[in-house]
């Protein structure tokens, strides 16, 4: 027969297994979400003084707050006739940081007539250090590190862009 203190003991123990093990399977492996590329857009790239076309790319929009938060973070890479445009509704001084992007961008920032009024070129992945554009903008183009230079770029170069029918 057991004595009333060690029954005792002996179920606070079976209860504190009980609840160690019910802790453990409540335990859930989080993972971070990996965004894919969805095209929501193509944009064409054109040179201010002949109007000719520097580059056409499928583009993302950013248009909701959230969306503008998140960008281009936790992707792993991007093809470089992609590119993700952000729309803000406001012209203003943007600028933006690489919190969470593993990749390095070009970050394109333009007016409210699509005219490029500034760049930021290779921004370093996961660097919090701010990238302001040098001119209110009301757009910002964010491409592959490395393609404004590629392309030849100039402030004064302007784009198009339209939105795809869903």
């Amino acid at each position: 027969m057991i004595s009333k203190k060690v029954g005792v003991l002996l179920l606070s123990a079976s209860t504190l297994t009980a609840t160690m093990v019910s802790c453990k399977e409540e335990k859930k492996d989080i993972k971070q979400t990996i965004a894919t590329f969805k095209k929501e857009g193509e944009l064409t790239l054109l040179k201010k003084q002949t109007d000719s076309i520097i580059k056409q790319l499928d583009i993302e929009i950013a248009d909701s707050d959230y969306e503008r938060q998140t960008g281009m973070m936790n992707r792993n890479s991007m093809q470089d006739n992609r590119g993700m445009l952000f729309i803000f509704p406001d012209m203003r001084p943007r600028s933006f940081y690489m919190k969470n992007t593993k990749i390095p961008l070009d970050i394109i920032y333009l007016d409210d007539k699509y005219t490029i009024v500034s760049f930021q070129e290779n921004a370093k992945p996961l660097d919090e250090s701010s990238l302001p554009s040098q001119a209110a903008a009301k757009y910002v183009l964010e491409v592959n590190g490395g393609l404004a230079r590629q392309w030849q770029l100039e402030v004064g170069d302007y784009m198009q862009f339209t939105r795809t029918k869903e």
